[in-house]
């Protein structure tokens, strides 16, 4: 998969805010998918970029964002996620991973054509990145195992959304960088 980056939205989390208790339970679930999927994309050298909330910290860097993470009762959740010396990291404000931030001028700058979306969450940042990568006529891959939700349901009509109407390429991690 040339030209092809894994995007980790919104995993350096405290699980602290509200839709957190049901937030969770995908979350422990889908934790040791990416973090297998971030070991097969470093592997074959795909550009890793986390795109994650500054949570109204507006002074904060990434590297603040991570340590709060890292002490929060939920650490065991960000640890194994840890971005590693050649990670980018983008701040984003709100939901969608382009919405005021220079991604997609790092995108340009890597060749990068093809996002992988993984993290949380589906019905929400997923979806909302997923439909702006679309419109920028990215190709966009959704591996259905490695993104957490809230609402099942929800999560499971946004995927047939990004599939179906931004067509997108929703499959099991397992299919990338084997």
């Amino acid at each position: 998969m040339s030209k092809t980056a894994l995007i980790v939205i919104d995993m350096i989390n405290t699980y602290d805010h509200q839709d957190a208790e049901l937030l969770l339970p995908s979350a422990r679930h889908v934790v040791p998918v990416l973090t297998d999927l971030l070991r097969r994309a470093r592997r074959h050298r795909a550009p890793v970029i986390y795109v994650n909330d500054n949570f109204g910290e507006w002074r904060s860097h990434h590297g603040e964002l991570l340590e709060h993470a890292l002490t929060s009762p939920h650490a065991d959740l960000v640890e194994p996620l840890r971005p590693d010396a050649d990670s980018l990291f983008v701040l984003k404000a709100r939901h969608s991973i382009f919405y005021e931030t220079p991604l997609r001028y790092l995108l340009e700058q890597h060749g990068i054509q093809t996002l992988v979306l993984g993290g949380q969450v589906t019905e929400q940042c997923v979806l909302y990145s997923a439909l702006d990568a679309h419109i920028r006529h990215l190709e966009v891959i959704i591996p259905r195992d490695a993104v957490a939700h809230i609402h099942h349901d929800l999560a499971e009509a946004a995927l047939r959304m990004m599939e179906r109407n931004m067509g997108a390429r929703v499959c099991m991690s397992q299919e990338l960088w084997t």
